[in-house]
């Protein structure tokens, strides 16, 4: 390839979802309402698990922990897309592009280490009910999360420095945001030590807490399996159903997704596999927990009759002396 033809790129073309304009309007209707969705049932997901006194337990704080991270992630994406598709301004500097991609790849790939940790915080209490609070604890807990953010930082720092070395023979990303699989397709030569690392350092990252998680339940299943119970089975499954449903929605777009080699990447269609991890599956997650799980429907059930109960009593009255008018000196 000839090298005289290749230009310094500083800043990158965010084609979006769809180059059709009359779509716009729709995109931005349906992103925007699924992303307020998202922050909202999360947000609320977080609040209830950090106040009701019932849910203070290893399982609920790793469930606020992946809240939180779904709201990151859907943020690093979803406002500056919202923003490109309004104005049609969607251009991206080229160091804001590369800090995307560094917060995008370190929060996504914390939420598979999250799902990892609370399936052997489900190992535990199913498998080993009368130990699980002397081995799930809280200082545990913390220190599988510390580990798991230091871990995903310097993944995903060494992809973005690797990605901010590339030489690029355009600057037309067709996607919505700054992701590492088509800033490799706009690479001018084949950037195969970056495509090594996503088969082997990047799916060690993101593929081992998915095989800890087919792990833990194999051991439930025949934990389950032993004590010939219907009764603990329903119990498992009720106990397991919300998880295993958020992780097959996790893994099952981004498997699709990643493993595979830039050169048989499909715009449209991982455009919109995309969509699905960045804005449906943080929107669906509290959903889930919410609707499936009894002990956080009964929670929110009494955060809602406490918020009640004040207004009616009157204590967020406004004061009569704020109503007053203030007269200020000039």
């Amino acid at each position: 390839m000839d090298t005289r033809n290749w230009t310094e790129v500083t800043e990158f073309l965010l084609l979006g979802l769809s180059d059709r304009p009359e779509m716009q309007p729709l995109i931005f209707g349906v992103i925007l309402s699924m992303y307020l969705v998202a922050v909202t049932g999360n947000t609320m997901l977080i609040i209830v698990a950090s106040t009701d006194s019932k849910l203070q337990t290893p399982m609920y704080f790793l469930l606020r922990k992946l809240s939180l991270v779904d709201v990151l992630l859907t943020t690093v994406v979803v406002p500056q897309m919202l923003v490109h598709t309004v104005t049609g301004l969607k251009t991206i500097p080229f160091k804001n592009c590369i800090v995307q991609l560094f917060f995008f790849m370190a929060i996504g790939s914390m939420e598979g280490h999250l799902l990892a940790a609370m399936a052997y915080d489900r190992y535990v209490a199913i498998c080993k009910p009368l130990q699980y609070y002397a081995i799930v604890t809280r200082s545990l807990c913390l220190r599988i999360a510390l580990t798991s953010w230091v871990v995903v930082s310097l993944n995903s720092l060494l992809y973005s420095v690797l990605a901010a070395r590339l030489t690029f023979c355009g600057n037309q990303v067709t996607h919505f945001f700054c992701d590492i699989t088509p800033l490799l397709k706009l690479s001018c030569t084949r950037p195969v030590l970056n495509e090594m690392l996503i088969f082997t350092e990047g799916a060690a990252i993101i593929l081992s807490p998915f095989f800890f998680i087919i792990a833990s339940y194999v051991r439930i299943g025949v934990a389950i399996a032993r004590l010939h119970s219907v009764a603990a089975l329903k119990k498992a499954m009720s106990t397991c159903s919300s998880h295993i449903l958020v992780v097959l929605l996790l893994y099952g777009s981004l498997i699709r997704m990643y493993q595979k080699p830039s050169s048989s990447y499909d715009l449209d269609q991982d455009r919109q596999v995309a969509v699905f991890y960045t804005v449906v599956t943080p929107m669906l997650n509290p959903l889930i927990y919410s609707l499936r799980n009894q002990e956080v429907k009964d929670a929110l059930w009494r955060l809602l009759k406490k918020i009640q109960n004040v207004y009616v009593s009157g204590d967020f009255q406004p004061d009569p002396q704020s109503r007053r008018p203030q007269h200020h000196i000039s």
